[in-house]
């Protein structure tokens, strides 16, 4: 690769992954965290998220995203470590959209077994 390219080639990486910070981010989300509890009614571990579809008892069906596979994985949570009908309890940051039932979690419990997705996102009282 010649130098004139090197510059180009880092300048494109920079996009790429400027671009996906964005996707990721948490822009879309209140600050403030709240607990949703319900019971699990699908999963999907494909990426970019694995997510979850709660049913809560007051409020219908939300839409739960958690971490990037990897970090989901290293928290524990796999594919098999929770079935559809279990229930859960999510502490996350909702959507900025207060129509929207969409939520990112930073901790779930489901049964009982606690996965800390974002553990150092939590915010204690």
């Amino acid at each position: 690769m010649s130098s004139s390219r090197i510059p180009i080639a880092g300048l494109l990486g920079l996009l790429l992954v400027s671009g996906a910070y964005a996707h990721h981010g948490w822009s879309w989300a209140v600050a403030d965290q709240v607990e949703l509890s319900g019971v699990i009614r699908e999963i999907s571990m494909a990426p970019p998220h694995p997510t979850l579809r709660v049913e809560t008892e007051n409020d219908g069906v939300w839409r739960v995203e958690l971490g990037n596979p990897r970090l989901t994985q290293r928290s524990g949570f796999v594919e098999g470590a929770a079935k559809v009908g279990d229930p859960i309890v999510v502490l996350g940051n909702r959507s900025l959209d207060p129509n929207e039932k969409r939520m990112k979690a930073v901790r779930i419990t489901v049964a009982g077994k606690v996965y800390d997705i974002y553990p150092d996102r939590i915010q204690t009282n």
